[in-house]
């Protein structure tokens, strides 16, 4: 019996996908929850063998949630369930620890199939993710040219470590409202909407290295 949870922030997902693996034999729904702080807790009580994960989530994204997964539950695998396939994702999030990587448009017999083969120790990209990794055209602009100040770059290199505005500003010794005055500059500097991608933009940026 392969135990799993199912993490995403839109309840209708969640619900319409409960209906279609409560279906299958040797699949059990542990449970549910709607961004990765209750993941991490659904983990705790419920133990399941897979976690079916999204990205931009509330509180806690995919991204973070998968590091924190692989660190304090490493026995637990991550099937990354999404509608970004951006490279930059797909690679990071297998860097952090995920086991596969699908999209939700996937299909149920590949869907099935994913589940399988990440609880059984191997690791799974669906057709789509796999002509991405083969595609060499960049899949997210990144916007080089924009005037970030040195305390931006520094903001940017904590944030893609999976701290909280609280704990930036603790560690740098700034109030907390200066830290989310420099995040919104940050994400209108570089074009972008949320937390995910400030740290997709670090990585394929070299901010990194």
């Amino acid at each position: 019996m392969i135990r799993v949870l199912i993490a995403d922030d839109h309840q209708m997902f969640i619900d319409g996908l409960k209906s279609l693996l409560e279906r299958e034999s040797g699949i059990e729904i542990t449970g549910s929850a709607n961004n990765g702080t209750q993941a991490l807790e659904c983990i705790e009580a419920q133990k399941p063998d897979v976690v079916l994960l999204d990205i931009n989530m509330p509180e806690m994204n995919g991204i973070n949630t998968t590091a924190l997964i692989r660190k304090k539950y490493p026995a637990v695998k991550v099937l990354i369930l999404t509608m970004y396939k951006t490279k930059g994702f797909i690679n990071g999030l297998t860097r952090t620890g995920a086991a596969g990587y699908i999209l939700k448009n996937t299909s149920h017999s590949e869907l099935m199939e994913a589940i399988r083969t990440v609880a059984a120790g191997g690791t799974f990209f669906s057709k789509e993710v796999a002509e991405t990794l083969s595609d060499k055209k960049p899949r997210f602009e990144v916007h080089s040219d924009a005037s970030l100040s040195k305390r931006e770059i520094e903001i940017i290199r904590e944030i893609a470590k999976g701290l909280t505005t609280k704990q930036i500003a603790e560690k740098l010794f700034i109030s907390y409202y200066t830290i989310e005055t420099h995040r919104k500059n940050i994400l209108s500097k570089l074009q972008l909407t949320n937390t995910a991608e400030v740290i997709l933009y670090a990585s394929q940026s070299g901010l990194l290295d």
